[in-house]
């Protein structure tokens, strides 16, 4: 079996590289609206399977394809990415102070029709900032291309981020040790 990644996130990349999985990266363009009747980690899990069915007719049989989708929840609104500084300030202003979910969506579909979906939630728990500090972070970090307008590994996550219940890896964007074991029942050849 082969395993395709198509994200075009750093942090994905590098974790699937740290977990010693070979992967090869493949691209499309994908809507990433969801339906307004969906909640939380819902979101997240449909817009991971939704990504993942612009490939179902491109895989070979051998061939497993990982899509995720990273959100943030601040009680049932849903932060994606900002669209600009502006927004990415609003959402680090509401975030700050303030406990916040984070749901991680995971599909993965084999090549032969088989299909896994799930998400991870970890609750992260942000210190009060100044509107220094959220001004300066969004200026030099540039979080437009992270949901919720921060990355855990960022500066943000070293002075800001005072707990997590969950998966510091879901927070960076996939939750490695579900993605592991999923891949295991797919019988995906890990050399351990």
């Amino acid at each position: 079996m082969k395993l395709v990644l198509a994200s075009n996130s750093p942090r994905r990349r590098q974790l699937l590289t740290d977990l010693g999985v070979p992967y090869t990266v493949r691209l499309q363009e994908v809507d990433e609206s969801f339906p307004e009747h969906l909640h939380r980690a819902e979101v997240a899990e449909y817009l991971a399977a939704h990504k993942a069915a612009a490939y179902r007719t491109s895989l070979a049989p051998d061939e497993v394809v990982l899509t995720a989708d990273t959100i943030v929840c601040l009680d049932d609104d849903v932060l994606n990415k900002p669209a600009d500084d502006a927004e990415a300030i609003q959402m680090l202003t509401r975030l700050q102070g303030r406990a916040h979910d984070v749901f991680t969506g995971v599909c993965l579909l084999s090549g032969d029709g088989r299909q896994v979906v799930f998400s991870d939630q970890t609750r992260v728990v942000f210190r009060t900032l100044s509107a220094a500090e959220i001004e300066y972070y969004v200026r030099k970090y540039q979080p437009l291309d992270k949901a919720g307008a921060y990355g855990a590994q960022d500066w943000i996550g070293m002075v800001a981020v005072t707990r997590l219940e969950g998966s510091y890896f879901n927070v960076m964007g996939l939750p490695v040790h579900r993605v592991w074991n999923e891949l295991m029942k797919l019988g995906f050849p890990f050399n351990v």
